[in-house]
């Protein structure tokens, strides 16, 4: 089957919509589209119909660029109020001679009897690590052989009426949401590798209005919190501290501000304009202190949110978001969390900057999980895939044309 994969994922600065086919296992972005997010506050929706109108927009800019109808959707969202539990789970082989994706699906399913809190909803459902009959351990328990399958299943529940506004206003759009997941999990899915997946570590997504931080357990996010500090504030800061309009202070955190006083030059100033209409000369290095202590109070407090989450040590850290990009972060982070840290890099075509990571790992999160249960699936049917196909390489021009962006 011909293998095409939307993922959707509404931040808290702007909503991305990226379509990907997949090419010899590797994800390859055919189109995307970036809208200002309208209608939400820290995660949680509170106008349905600005964010209607956002993903619509996001939508249509996607349809135009790949000349077919996108119907189907896989949604990260935030991990709000999450409820965790455990499910040993034993179920019968259907064939003791094989174990199949069959198997994998039934013993998720029978995990879910009883352990579902009332008033939540399932988002993800992980086994741990399977067992079979001569209590060995694998990690894939396929074409194995084995009358029973054992494994011990992490459940992330949220509270229904909050999954339920997300659902409503992605179908208002005109999408048809078939998978969601967490964001962070969605974050590992991007920069996890085999040595991540054996062990235990954090990730602390930077966003626009506060920090999200997911406890990763052999691949798996078993807890998650909260710090109510993001990009925004950095953007406030400076716009207090040096007199100036947000929007310039935006700006200038992102081309001139670095994240450390380490690496700025006190005599490099460039000449602005203040609130009053007046020029203001700013330095790199005063800006860069000004950011560097905001940027000290996040990663201390995200420091401290994986202490309350975990008693157990962990073995990484990995940072992402769009803050993640500024130019000394590794240092601070470094010197802050110590050198098990991490700050990621995006390195797919056409989404090279760290802002894209929950939208690249929510598809592979899903290609991923279809993989293990024996799953195929396109989110698009097989005649528009022959279009896509046949201008493919008209697509491949738009892809070098978005890099240029």
């Amino acid at each position: 089957m011909n293998k095409v994969y939307t993922g959707l994922d509404i931040g808290e600065n702007t909503v991305k919509l990226g379509v990907f086919k997949e090419v010899n296992g590797e994800l390859r972005l055919l189109a995307k589209s970036e809208v200002k997010t309208r209608g939400v506050s820290k995660g949680k929706i509170i106008d349905q119909n600005k964010l209607v109108r956002s993903i619509t927009i996001a939508l249509n800019n996607v349809k135009d660029k790949l000349g077919i109808d996108i119907k189907k959707v896989v949604l990260s969202i935030k991990p709000k109020d999450v409820s965790y539990s455990v499910a040993n789970t034993t179920v019968n082989v259907v064939d003791p001679n094989m174990i199949s994706g069959t198997d994998i699906t039934n013993l998720v399913k029978a995990s879910l009897k009883g352990n579902i809190k009332e008033g939540y909803e399932l988002i993800t459902a992980s086994p741990v690590g399977y067992r079979l009959d001569n209590n060995k351990i694998v990690d894939n328990p396929k074409g194995k052989r084995s009358k029973k399958l054992f494994s011990k299943v992490i459940l992330a529940s949220v509270p229904r009426d909050y999954l339920i506004k997300y659902l409503k206003v992605v179908t208002e759009a005109g999408l048809e949401v078939i998978d969601v997941t967490f964001s962070v999990s969605a974050d590992y899915s991007a920069c996890g590798n085999k040595v991540m997946s054996k062990e235990l570590g954090a990730v602390i997504d930077i966003g626009e209005e506060s920090t999200t931080i997911g406890i990763i357990n052999k691949g798996i996010m078993i807890n998650s919190g909260t710090v109510n500090i993001g990009s925004r504030h950095v953007d406030s800061d400076i716009s207090y501290m040096l007199k100036i309009g947000l929007k310039d202070a935006r700006a200038l955190k992102e081309t001139y501000a670095l994240a450390s006083i380490r690496y700025a030059d006190k005599y490099d100033s460039i000449t602005l304009k203040d609130e009053n209409g007046e020029d203001v000369k700013i330095n790199q290095y005063k800006i860069t202190e000004i950011v560097e202590k905001r940027l000290t109070e996040i990663l201390n407090s995200s420091k401290k949110e994986i202490k309350n989450l975990t008693n157990r040590k962990i073995s990484y850290i990995i940072i992402l978001g769009g803050l993640s990009e500024m130019t000394g972060l590794n240092y601070l982070s470094s010197h802050l969390l110590g050198e098990r840290v991490t700050v990621w890099s995006s390195t797919t075509i056409g989404l090279r900057h760290n802002k894209y990571g929950t939208l690249i790992g929510t598809v592979k999160y899903f290609k991923d999980k279809l993989n293990i249960r024996s799953r195929s699936l396109s989110m698009i049917d097989e005649e528009d895939y022959e279009r896509l196909e046949n201008t493919d390489e008209e697509n491949m021009k738009k892809v070098a044309e978005m890099l240029n962006d």
